[in-house]
């Protein structure tokens, strides 16, 4: 018996999940413009990607002075990670909160981490 590849897939309509979807895309875009910060222009900005892992999206290793440190949106366990090269772990959780408190716990973090990068805060 041979199914379509409709059969695999469970519906997902956007209208149940608008708001989440909404607030994602703000979230990803406070990370991306973190990594669009620290990062040299490469022909338009294909070095500012977020990348796609099992558990979610990740922007690999940046640099800020003489620390490393990569940002993790794991959707499994519901956090954003900061990671360093110095051994610090940061998280942040995904829960219901505006977009303003999730920039703001976002840039306190990174400061907690000597890391200090001003953004521009206009949703895009």
């Amino acid at each position: 018996m041979s199914s379509s590849n409709n059969d695999l897939w469970p519906d997902l309509p956007l209208a149940e999940w608008k708001d989440t979807y909404d607030t994602l895309h703000r979230w990803t875009q406070i990370v991306g413009k973190i990594r669009l910060a620290l990062e040299p222009l490469i022909n338009h900005w294909w070095n500012t990607t977020l990348y796609v892992k099992s558990w979610g999206i990740t922007t690999y290793d940046m640099y800020y002075n003489d620390i490393s440190f990569q940002m993790d949106f794991d959707f499994i366990d519901h956090v954003l990670l900061v990671h360093t090269n110095k051994g610090s772990t940061k998280t942040i959780a995904l829960r219901p909160r505006s977009v303003s408190d999730f920039y703001h716990e976002t840039m306190t973090i990174l400061g907690d981490l000597e890391i200090y990068v001003p953004i521009w805060t206009t949703p895009v």
